[in-house]
């Protein structure tokens, strides 16, 4: 996971914020004024910050050039501010992402893998291997113990997120931002079918689950049964 600076002066907000990314295995560190969001910023020591605008010493946005002048550091701005000429400044002064007050933990989530995801050096893997199941993220091909399996795009591409988060419970809401690039959610019944024609192709049922495990009004976790 990530190591993520958070500057954002409302305790209430920071708090909960820390709280949230760190259950979902982040490790975290918080300020709460622009100058040591700075010097933290820099420092070297984050994947990803998170910036609040409206900090007490000095404008989110003049910190962000401030970080921005020394230091490639993605920056991700959650704030109030939803005006488009402000998110349009911010963008323009280096924000990597925007994200608006009140936000989801798991939409705020999304955004951080996304941004790490285009900023990152490291190629991703292109095969993803769960138990008896391979994928190929370049061509799109999946066997199960060998056998091919056709699958749509769509279904692929959540099957292929799912088995990148092994044994990790996803919640519907981060699988409508991260496979079907729908943020603020979707309908529960879109993720639903599509877990179906999985667990179809996969030749299992939901009271018989091998590799697609539900939790009901929760999300899907995908295991390894070899394990």
């Amino acid at each position: 996971m990530a190591a993520i600076l958070i500057i954002e002066d409302e305790q209430r907000i920071r708090e909960s914020l820390a709280k949230r990314l760190a259950e979902r295995g982040h490790d975290i560190e918080t300020v709460t004024n622009a100058m040591d969001g700075i010097q933290r910023g820099v420092s070297g020591d984050f994947d990803v910050v998170i910036l609040d605008l409206g900090l007490p010493d000095l404008d989110g946005t003049e910190a962000l050039r401030m970080i921005r002048a020394v230091s490639d550091v993605p920056v991700v701005v959650a704030t109030a501010r939803d005006d488009e000429t402000d998110i349009i400044a911010v963008l323009d002064a280096g924000a990597d992402d925007y994200v608006v007050k009140p936000y989801s933990a798991d939409h705020l989530a999304a955004r951080i893998r996304a941004v790490m995801r285009r900023t990152s050096d490291a190629p991703e893997d292109h095969v993803v291997v769960v138990g008896g199941l391979r994928l190929d993220r370049d061509s799109h091909e999946v066997t199960l113990d060998g056998v091919p399996i056709e699958l749509t795009a769509r279904a692929f591409d959540l099957l292929a997120y799912l088995a990148s988060n092994p044994n990790k419970l996803v919640s519907k809401r981060e699988l409508m931002a991260e496979v079907w690039h729908q943020p603020y959610g979707g309908a529960d019944k879109t993720v639903d079918v599509h877990v179906s024609w999985l667990r179809k192709a996969l030749g299992e049922t939901a009271t018989e689950p091998v590799y697609l495990h539900t939790k009901r009004g929760v999300g899907v976790r995908l295991v390894d049964p070899t394990r």
